[in-house]
């Protein structure tokens, strides 16, 4: 489910950084607590700030999805370095495990609102095409952004009722060599669960990508 709050006065924020969300005086709580941290799905000239998550069975997401209109939030940010680099020369590759689009959705939204001359390309995995949030409109931004590609690929296609013929699997290094023009020239940007984060990371090393042309955030709990 997405979610949108109205943007405070003044509030500035980079693609792909992230705020604290947390309900004031909940109808309900459990060990949780009511605090959570999100990435902000919207772009920083949307007129919202948007954010986005698979609703488990916990009281922060009961609350948050039976919320009244001028429910009341507390919200602390922007935060994170998870942002677009400023070298337009470099590609960046994005590399999306599921619900850790939403960093990746703002940042080649804010680069087609804005006409950024980077190249990006942006790797994104789900199980079936229905699980891919924000798919639709992913797909529809490479007809205006002419520096932008979407490689989404599927794990588990058999078990749609959609047809796919797009990639499928897991993103790995074939997949890398066949869509990017050149694996060592550009920035990686990865997010996603722990596991997936640890081998996008084992991967680019074996690769031989630097460290510090790697930039990662791990999605717990989502």
């Amino acid at each position: 489910m997405a979610f949108h709050f109205t943007k405070p006065a003044g509030f500035t924020h980079q693609a792909g950084q992230s705020m604290l969300v947390t309900l004031v005086n909940p109808p309900e709580t459990d060990a949780e607590g009511d605090s959570r941290t999100f990435t902000i799905a919207s772009a920083p000239g949307e007129p919202d700030l948007m954010i986005a998550t698979r609703v488990r069975d916990t009281s922060f997401k009961r609350v948050l999805r039976t919320a009244p209109l001028s429910t009341l939030l507390r919200m602390d940010g922007p935060n994170g370095q998870l942002v677009l680099h400023d070298d337009a020369s470099r590609a960046a590759a994005l590399i999306a495990g599921g619900i850790a689009i939403t960093p990746f959705r703002a940042m080649v939204v804010d680069a087609a609102h804005r006409r950024l001359p980077h190249r990006l390309y942006l790797f994104y995995s789900n199980r079936r095409p229905q699980d891919g949030a924000f798919l639709p409109e992913l797909q529809r931004l490479e007809e205006v952004n002419p520096s932008y590609r979407l490689i989404a690929t599927m794990t588990a296609p058999q078990k749609s009722t959609r047809a796919w013929a797009g990639e499928t699997g897991l993103v790995r290094r074939d997949m890398l060599e066949r869509h990017l023009p050149d694996l060592r020239s550009p920035i990686y940007y990865f997010a996603g669960p722990p596991a997936m984060t640890m081998a996008m990371q084992q991967m680019l090393e074996e690769i031989g990508i630097d460290g510090q042309a790697m930039r990662s955030e791990e999605f717990y709990g989502y």
